[in-house]
């Protein structure tokens, strides 16, 4: 065999083995669970914190985005989810103080390259910081994650929870987050995920997947057709109807193999009161 031939071999070889990587779906989760010090009676925290934590085990996502999390419980989440890597501040203060969209994502898959947060307000650098009509101040936090299965190029997690009062406030915060994506974009692919409280085919919603390469819903990837029983807010109930107000969105650069919403439920109970919400993405 000619060195030149062996040479060429080696390359298809490692070509071939990257090609393959690429190819490694990347199981995606977002579950906004519940402010923890809400009087919910028997849906209070202490009365479910082993069921959420028991739906993400059972889900086992790669990648995990959530809402509504206190100090308190990010720590239970990171007691209870070994294996998972952490990236969080509370949103009043930049520290802890307040809810965290805090994110977790597999330690022995993704190698942390970098990490940041930034409030959605006019003043996106400001702690606390609020504008419009918001009736508290509200966050996106991203990381930078290179996958160890994958190839070397890096890509964006990031994860938020829009208004539930603002009209205003969201569309706006939709639009600093496009701007924000605008500015990283091609350079990295993006994967996005939240509460946003505005159902699919809002203002805010067509800001973010709207015209022009934004971003894909992965959810409506899949199931192409609406259904009334798309509901992500559920009261603590089975309840199904309703806007699908929790999103998983991601830029061309993944395709969407699957996605579904998790209606998780033991003895009547559910692990929140919005059911989480999953896809299964692979980078092109």
């Amino acid at each position: 065999m000619s060195s030149r031939f062996h040479r060429f071999l080696v390359l298809l070889l490692v070509l071939t083995g990257t090609a393959l990587a690429r190819e490694v779906p990347v199981k995606v989760m977002s579950f906004n669970i519940r402010y923890g010090l809400a009087d919910d009676g028997e849906n209070s925290w202490p009365h479910r914190r082993d069921l959420v934590a028991e739906t993400i085990r059972v889900a086992a996502p790669d990648l995990l985005g959530t809402q509504e999390v206190l100090k308190f419980q990010a720590d239970f989440l990171r007691e209870h989810l070994p294996g998972y890597g952490f990236a969080g501040v509370g949103r009043d203060d930049g520290e802890e103080k307040g809810e965290y969209t805090a994110v977790f994502y597999r330690l022995d898959r993704f190698e942390r390259v970098d990490s940041g947060h930034l409030w959605l307000s006019e003043t996106p650098t400001v702690p606390g910081s609020r504008s419009w009509d918001s009736s508290l101040p509200r966050m996106l936090i991203w990381i930078e994650l290179r996958d160890r299965r994958g190839s070397r190029e890096s890509f964006l997690f990031a994860n938020t929870h829009f208004d539930h009062r603002g009209a205003r406030a969201r569309l706006e915060s939709a639009r600093i987050i496009r701007g924000w994506l605008e500015e990283r974009r091609p350079a990295r692919p993006v994967i996005l995920t939240g509460d946003f409280n505005t159902p699919e085919g809002s203002d805010p919603y067509r800001v973010l997947v709207g015209p022009g390469g934004a971003l894909i819903d992965s959810h409506r990837a899949v199931h192409e057709r609406r259904s009334e029983r798309e509901g992500t807010f559920s009261a603590f109930s089975d309840r199904r109807e309703g806007a699908r107000i929790d999103w998983i969105l991601h830029s061309p650069a993944f395709a969407t193999l699957n996605a579904f919403i998790n209606h998780t439920r033991e003895n009547g109970r559910n692990p929140s009161d919005h059911f989480p919400v999953e896809a299964v993405l692979r980078q092109r």
